[in-house]
Formats: structure tokens, sequence, C-alpha cells
């Protein structure tokens, strides 16, 4: 499916290159949805798109620019006339408009705006000033308002003298003589009421709002907890001054999960979704060097603690066969306790208020997996390593409950590190995501492999 769905875009792609005509294949491809136009003109020269984006419907232009990634759209603006750019700019989705408008220098944004009409300026101007991570900065001002003293009737006259297609008419915006927010509701209730009746009498009182300053994330979990198409924005005297859509709140959950992965995974986030084929070869290595050689620094520690108990070794070559095993287990334990933490903190489950709470189940946990795999280990240690020699003053049963003691206890240890570091981080007024796998990797490591050779020291010798 995926193949046939490529050579179709590949055909398209030929087809618009080959220029035959053209009025008649963008017709066809006009009625497409927009994220399947987008996937065809993305990669086109610059020249094909000039020339295929005005026959397309003028409802559609906006949109398919809106789907375009940022980079492309950012290179329209360079290599095509300025009042041809500012043209499809305009039809554009406010919240769009405002996000390319935002990616330009100060420079680029003073030549666009003179061929930009007054009202859509002044609106793109108006949105850029508030800061991205906030409701402002990811709001829209495409929606419609009615008069809460208007009657149904009138109400439904007025959406449709001024809605058009780039305004958002399931949800209505029920609003006074100053754009104080009273409340909204629904084209079906809009329609279903009785015409002669005041809209205000059929306004629910209670209705979630998101203020200018709102941190994006809860704006996002608003709508993700009330289960809205869109959430209203209000200022400090609570005015609506615009709306934050549902799929906007997707892209910022994406974002933020993606954020965080990176960060859990030692790569240095940067500005929006780390794209894969965009970034390049150099890009990519900024991102993931500085955390791989502050590690590989700290690591040398590791080799410090083997050379420093070597002697250990050499008389107990069966230490060497499990050390990598003991490490591993206790990595792996750390991990997911960091994982399991983090993302209760991310989703608000559980708060620095509640940590001796969540420390306490944490080593409860550790404690019954810590039996199971001490138990696994034990057993596994027996099976392979029957033929293997141990002085003469140990057997095999004594040196692998050594063993899979050491194992019990790092898996109790990397847990309390893997819960701990997020929690302290967190407490520091950091991002809890901070406490990146491949740290907490290291530190179990390190003190994976103290545990192992002390405890090893402490009842073999």
């Amino acid at each position: 499916m995926e193949q046939q769905k490529r050579r179709e875009v590949n055909d398209w792609k030929e087809k618009l290159r080959k220029k035959e005509d053209l009025a008649k294949a963008v017709t066809i491809l006009g009625k497409m949805p927009a994220p399947e136009i987008t996937e065809i003109l993305q990669d086109l020269e610059n020249e094909i798109i000039v020339e295929v984006f005005p026959l397309l419907p003028e409802s559609k232009q906006g949109l398919v620019f809106a789907e375009f990634s940022m980079p492309r759209r950012i290179d329209l603006f360079h290599n095509v006339s300025k009042r041809w750019f500012a043209g499809i700019f305009e039809k554009a989705p406010s919240d769009e408009r405002a996000d390319t408008f935002q990616q330009l220098t100060k420079e680029e944004q003073v030549s666009l705006l003179p061929y930009i009409q007054k009202s859509i300026r002044d609106d793109v101007l108006q949105l850029s000033k508030y800061p991205p991570e906030t409701a402002g900065g990811i709001m829209s001002t495409d929606f419609c308002t009615i008069n809460g003293k208007e009657t149904c009737s009138e109400a439904i006259e007025k959406l449709r003298r001024e809605g058009s297609h780039d305004k958002l008419l399931y949800y209505i915006y029920v609003v006074d003589e100053n754009m104080k927010l009273l409340g909204f509701i629904t084209l079906k209730d809009l329609m279903l009421a009785n015409p002669n009746e005041i809209v205000l009498t059929i306004v629910g009182e209670r209705f979630p709002v998101s203020e200018l300053s709102e941190d994006r994330e809860l704006v996002a979990a608003k709508i993700e907890k009330y289960e809205l198409i869109a959430i209203p924005v209000v200022n400090q005297n609570r005015q609506l001054v615009g709306i934050v859509h549902h799929d906007d709140a997707l892209e910022v959950i994406r974002e933020e999960h993606t954020e965080d992965m990176e960060k859990f995974m030692g790569i240095v986030p940067g500005k929006g979704i780390l794209n894969y084929n965009e970034t390049s070869v150099w890009g990519h290595f900024r991102k993931r060097i500085i955390w791989l050689a502050i590690l590989a620094i700290v690591g040398v520690l590791s080799g410090m603690i083997i050379r420093f108990y070597e002697g250990a070794i050499s008389a107990f070559m069966i230490l060497a066969l499990y050390m990598p095993m003991v490490a591993d287990t206790g990595g792996n334990s750390g991990s997911q306790a960091a994982t399991v933490v983090i993302r209760a903190i991310a989703l608000g489950q559980v708060s620095l208020k509640n940590w001796i709470y969540i420390l306490i189940k944490e080593i409860r946990i550790s404690i019954l997996l810590a039996l199971a795999l001490g138990i696994i280990a034990f057993l596994i240690i027996l099976f392979l390593s029957w033929e293997v020699e141990t002085p003469l003053q140990h057997s095999l049963f004594y040196t692998a409950s050594v063993i899979s003691l050491a194992l019990a206890l790092q898996v109790i240890s990397s847990t309390m590190i893997g819960a701990g570091l997020p929690l302290l981080v967190k407490r520091m007024g950091g991002d809890p995501a901070l406490a990146a796998s491949p740290a907490i990797t290291t530190a179990v490591d390190i003190s994976g492999l103290l545990i192992y050779f002390s405890i090893a020291t402490l009842l073999l010798f």
C-alpha cells in the first residue's frame, strides 16, 4: 500500500513537471485533501509551485501552504516574489501565518509587511508578539462570535453573512458589546434552538477557558481533559482574543513528548520537532555529542573501579564472567524506574509533595524485582558455570549466592537512582527528563560495580 502511494505521488510530480495540460491536472489535484496535495508539491521546484498554486481552489491554497514544513515555507519566501508569497501567506490560517512570520528575521519581516493587507498585517503583528510557549503564541483568530442579546435566528443570519471557510463554525462564541466572553454554543444547538429564543439563555454558565500567558502544555491538557475541538483564549479583562484548535494542542503534545524523549536519551533538544531527513549530519552530531562526551569522561570511573579490584577478578574469574549481567540488569531497572516516574510527573499523577510515597513505593517494587532477578541469576550461574573452577574454600553454590546477592542489591540501588534523580532535578527547578537515560545508565554502572566488587570482596575473601 505504501509503495503504491509513493508511486502515485511520483507520477503526479512528473505530470506537473512536464506541464502538459497543467490546468486540467491541477483541477483534479485540487479535489484531494490538503495533506495529500502538500505531499505532492512539497519537494517540487519553486517555479512549478508558483504556477500550480494560483490554479488551486482558494480555499485549499492556504491549507496546503500551512501543511508545508517550516523550512519549505522559508525557502519559498527567499526564492519567489514577495507579492506572490504574500498572496498565499494571507490565505493561511492565522496561527500558521504568525508561526511563519516569527521564523523570519526582522529585515525579512519588514520586507514582507508592505505586501500584506492591513487587517491581516495587524493580526499577524498582534499574534507574533506573544511568546511561543504560551496560549497566545499558538492561538488563532479564525473564530465566529455572536452577541448574547441576539435571538437564535438573528445569530444564524449573522453567521451566514460573516462566516467563511477559514473560521471555526462548530463552536460559536457568545460575547457582549465589549467582546467579553459569556460562553459558547455549538452550531448544532444553535440550529435546533427556538428561533425566537435569546442566545444567552441557552449558553452554559461554566466552561473552560485559557489565558493569554498560560503555558501551552496546560492549554493542551485542558483540550484533552474536556474533549474540546477548540478552547477560547481571553485576556485579563476576560475579553475573547483567540482560540486554540485541537490540532494545535496535538502538535504541542507531540513536540513536548519529542523534547522529553530527546532529553531522556541524552540528545540536546532543538526548536520544534526533529525531522531526521531535514536535519544535516552536522546537526545530528551537535545534538548528540555533548551528553555522549560528558558521559564518556565520567565512564572512566568504571575503568578505575575495575582496575582497583583487578586482584579480585584474577582470583575469581567467574566475577568477570557475570559482571556484564549485573551491570545491564542494574541499568535496565534504573531506566525503567526513571521512565515511570518521569511519565507520572508529566501527566500530573504525582508531585514533589508526595516524593516520600514515591520512593517508598519504588523500594517495595525494587525488592520484589530483586528477589525475582536474584533467583533467576542464581539458577543461570549454576547452569552455565558448573565446570568453572572456584577456590577450594568456596563452592559454586556459595559463589552463585554471592553474585546473586550483589545483583539483587544492584537492582534496589538502581531503582532508587532511577526514581530519585528525576525527583531531584524537578526539586531543583529543572526538567525531570534531564535525568536522561544515558546519565542514569552511567550512574548505575558506577554504583553497580562498587556494590558488586564490595560484596564479592567482603564475602569471598
